[in-house]
Parts: C-alpha cells; sequence; structure tokens
C-alpha cells in the first residue's frame, strides 16, 4: 500500500502542465549541484552508493541510516563572481527506523549597481537565493527504500521577491549482494506562494529522474547512469536560429532533420567512481546536455566533463571537484564532511546504529 501511495504521487507530474527548459522556470538555481561529489558526478545521479549526505538532495532516498550525525559544508565559485553554498546533518532515529537531514542552500550574486533609467547610480542590492530542506526515508522490505524532501524556497532581487515551497518523492532499489543499485525520483514539484510580478506565468524546475548504478565485483570502480526529463523528450533550446535542424527560408521556418539520437543523448549523465586504496576516491562524470548547449563547436575542449578527489577517512571526508561548462570556463567546488557520530555521539537519537 506504501508503494502504491508513492507511485501515485511520483506520477502525479505528469497531469500538469508542460515544465519548459532555458530559464522558463522560477528559482533555477535548484538545479546546481550543491556538493563537490554531486559536481563531479555531472550534476545529476539518482542511484549513486555512497555515504555522502548530500546525495539526499539528488534523490532522499538516498538518504541512509550510516548518514547520521554526518555534518557537511560545501563552497562553491560560480561563473560571473557568483559565490553559493551549502550546508546539511543527517541524523537517525532507531525507534521510528528513519533517516533524517535538514540543508540549506545559498546563492550570492555580488554587490550589484542599482541605476535609473538613465544610468544615474542610485546605489547597490545584493540579489540572494536560498532553500532550506527537509528529509526523511525510510525502508521498505529488504530492499526498497523511499524518501521525501521538503524545501522552502526564498528568493530576493532589490524590490523583486518570490518565496515557494517545493517537493521531491524518490524511491530505490538496492541489491547490494550483486552490486546494484536503481533510483526514481521526481523533483521540485510544487508553487509559488509570492511571484516576482503579479503577471508571472513561470513554473518550478521540475524533472523526472531515473538511474542505476553498478559497483564492479572485481575493480573498486562504481559505474553510474542518469537519465533525466523523462517527461519531455525534446530538451533542446528552442530558438529556431541556434538549432541544428531549423532552417529559416522566405521568413518560414522549416524542420530540416529530426537530429534524434542526438537528443536521446542530451537526457544521459554518466560518471565512474574508482576508490584507490581505503582513503582516496576519484569521480568523473558527462553531461552531454551541457556540452552540446555551452561548448563552441569549433573548440569543445572538456566542456560537459567533470572531474572530482576525495580523501575519506573514517573522522573526516574532504572533497575537491571541477566541473568544465566551456572550454575555458568551470567551476571549483569543495567540501568536507565530520561525521559528528564518530567524534561526540551525536546524530543516532538513541546511540544505537540501526539499519
Amino acid at each position: 500500500m506504501k508503494i502504491r501511495f508513492l507511485l501515485i504521487w511520483l506520477f502525479l507530474p505528469f497531469a500538469a502542465a508542460a515544465q519548459l527548459l532555458g530559464g522558463r522556470s522560477s528559482y533555477a538555481f535548484l538545479e546546481l549541484p550543491p556538493s563537490p561529489q554531486i559536481t563531479a558526478l555531472g550534476g545529476a545521479n539518482v542511484a549513486i552508493q555512497g555515504n555522502d549526505v548530500s546525495t539526499a538532495l539528488l534523490n532522499p532516498s538516498l538518504l541512509r541510516p550510516e548518514m547520521g550525525g554526518q555534518l557537511q559544508v560545501n563552497m562553491a565559485g560560480y561563473n560571473g563572481g557568483i559565490k553559493y553554498g551549502h550546508a546539511a546533518f543527517g541524523a537517525y532515529a532507531p525507534k521510528m527506523q528513519t533517516s533524517f537531514a535538514a540543508s540549506l542552500q545559498y546563492v550570492g550574486y555580488g554587490q550589484m549597481q542599482h541605476t535609473d533609467v538613465t544610468g544615474n547610480v542610485m546605489g547597490t542590492f545584493r540579489p540572494v537565493d536560498f532553500s532550506f530542506q527537509l528529509t526523511a526515508s525510510r525502508r521498505y522490505l529488504e530492499k526498497w527504500y523511499y524518501g521525501l524532501t521538503v524545501k522552502y524556497i526564498r528568493s530576493r532581487y532589490f524590490d523583486y521577491s518570490s518565496t515557494g515551497l517545493a517537493a521531491d518523492v524518490g524511491i530505490t532499489f538496492t541489491d547490494s549482494a550483486r552490486g546494484w543499485q536503481a533510483g526514481l525520483v521526481a523533483m521540485n514539484m510544487g508553487t509559488q506562494f509570492t511571484k516576482y510580478a503579479s503577471d508571472e506565468n513561470a513554473t518550478l524546475p521540475f524533472d523526472l529522474q531515473v538511474g542505476i548504478s553498478k559497483q564492479l565485483a572485481h575493480v573498486p570502480i562504481q559505474l553510474s547512469a542518469t537519465i533525466h526529463h523523462l517527461h519531455q523528450f525534446d530538451i533542446r533550446y528552442s530558438g529556431p536560429d541556434l538549432r541544428n535542424d531549423i532552417r529559416i527560408e522566405n521568413g518560414d521556418t522549416l524542420r530540416t532533420g529530426g537530429y534524434g539520437i542526438d537528443n536521446l543523448f542530451r537526457h544521459f549523465v554518466l560518471a565512474a567512481q574508482w576508490n584507490i586504496g581505503k582513503y582516496l576516491e576519484i569521480t568523473g562524470g558527462y553531461n552531454h546536455l551541457r556540452r552540446q548547449e555551452l561548448s563552441l563547436p569549433e573548440r569543445r575542449g572538456m566542456s560537459g566533463f567533470s572531474l572530482g578527489v576525495g580523501v575519506v577517512v573514517k573522522k573526516f571526508q574532504l572533497r575537491y571537484a571541477r566541473s568544465w561548462y566551456q572550454r575555458a570556463v568551470g567551476f571549483h567546488h569543495i567540501g568536507c564532511s565530520i561525521p559528528l557520530q564518530q567524534w561526540a555521539g551525536i546524530g543516532i537519537f538513541d546511540g544505537r546504529a540501526g539499519r
């Protein structure tokens, strides 16, 4: 009965209005990778097997009891001088058999000038976005997990502000004996309570994703693949002057080809994670949509690729990642995690780390 109820909520978005890409939605900052682990994975992964509490923002059912007590802080220098950070804390309640997490994501766009219509400087202002998330996850039977994340969203750009509420619902199937894990998640289902402008007609950046990961049996490598925007097949940018299959002739817009294979692969994000010894972790990812839309055709370079390294020991985790958007444009992401359960017994409500 619980699984049936969860599936109903997962597929409710199909009955909603279409959600478009290309800057047509509010709160686009929710799609930024909150941690170096997620950045290194290519920005999307709903089935990764690991012990990083930030993965609960990719799929709430990835939150597990062993993440109880984990405190994580991440910082990133984004393009254009934008700075953003993320902090998360996990906990586990054995009596309730439920894992919990709370996290905060903040984006600051720096100081900007306020001018009138003639260009006279009237002062300065600092646009900001932030989201506060609460996550809960439980196990069902032996191999299933299900989870829910609720997000309170606040955004302010000088005199324009907006608040909203969104939710992520996810499930995972885990076969630890064979090293497989599969996940399904519906992200950013919700609404705006207050809009930037009364005539605004934007939606939230909804996404429906499915993915799978495999831990190889004889090599310490985990492979994963994620398919995003399952609800919308054509996710190419809709500008007719920028699309390869569109030709403008005598004022008419003509479609010259389907480009179905390229569009299909734009839904995929591929990643690999290699554990070197006990303490070193190397992660790489490839995002085909990012490469196709952001790279320069004649100079693609490393666009769409991402790379990360992590030092993971019993009482400390330190991770760094870099993601390339264009050949010479990317951003750096760094973060650390401290298992407070190991240091001070914090994070397991009654002191017993059950599963």
